[in-house]
C-alpha cells in the first residue's frame, strides 16, 4: 500500500486525466476497497459491479479530492462504501422478479384468465431481460422502470448520450427478438 502521501499525488495525477497514475492508484487500493465492498454486499457479481462504478466515480470525480477533509483512502472507502449502501437498499426493495404481480393493474372486474395471461407475459420479460449483460439490464430498468431520460442515463453512467441511446436499442432489440422465438 502507497502512503497517504503518494495517494494524494496520484489522485492529483488522475485529476489530469493521467491513465498510468490510475492504474497505479487502482493496483494500490483495489485490495482494500473490495473487502469493504463484499463486507457490506456478500456477492462477488455485485461487489464487482461496485467496484467498476466506483472506480469510475474516482476517475471523474478526483479533482474534487480535498486532502484537508479526509485521508486519500478514507475519500476511495467512502465512495466505494455508499455505491455498495445503495444497492443493499434497492436490493432490499421488492423487486419484479420476486413479486411480477406487482406489475398487474386491478380491473373493476376480476379476470382470472387475464391476470394470468399478464403474469405469464411479464414472466417472459422479465426472463429476457435477464439474457442480457448486466450493465444492459441495470439501463434497461432504469430508462423502462425507473423512468430516467438518456440525459439523465448518460449523467449518472459518466457516458454519452448518443452511446446510451444504441446501448438502449440494442438491449430493446435483444428483447424483442427473446420475445418472438
Amino acid at each position: 500500500m502507497l502512503t497517504p502521501a503518494e495517494l494524494v499525488k496520484l489522485l492529483a495525477a488522475v485529476s489530469q486525466g493521467d491513465r498510468a497514475a490510475f492504474e497505479r492508484l487502482y493496483a494500490a487500493t483495489r485490495a482494500k476497497l473490495y473487502g469493504v465492498v463484499l463486507r457490506i454486499l456478500r456477492r462477488h457479481d455485485l461487489a464487482d459491479e461496485v467496484m467498476q462504478e466506483t472506480y469510475l466515480k474516482i476517475w471523474s470525480s478526483a479533482g474534487q479530492y480535498n486532502p484537508t477533509l479526509a485521508s486519500p483512502i478514507t475519500w476511495m472507502v467512502t465512495i466505494a462504501r455508499n455505491r455498495a449502501i445503495d444497492i443493499v437498499r434497492k436490493r432490499s426493495e421488492a423487486s419484479l422478479e420476486e413479486e411480477p404481480e406487482a406489475m398487474e393493474v386491478a380491473a373493476e372486474t376480476p379476470n382470472p384468465l387475464a391476470a394470468r395471461e399478464m403474469s405469464e407475459d411479464l414472466k417472459r420479460l422479465l426472463a429476457c431481460i435477464g439474457h442480457l449483460e448486466p450493465e444492459r439490464q441495470k439501463l434497461v430498468l432504469l430508462a423502462y422502470y425507473n423512468g430516467l431520460s438518456r440525459e439523465q442515463l448518460a449523467a449518472r453512467l459518466s457516458t454519452p448520450v448518443n452511446t446510451i441511446k444504441t446501448w438502449l436499442r440494442r438491449a430493446l432489440i435483444e428483447i424483442r427478438e427473446c420475445l418472438g422465438s
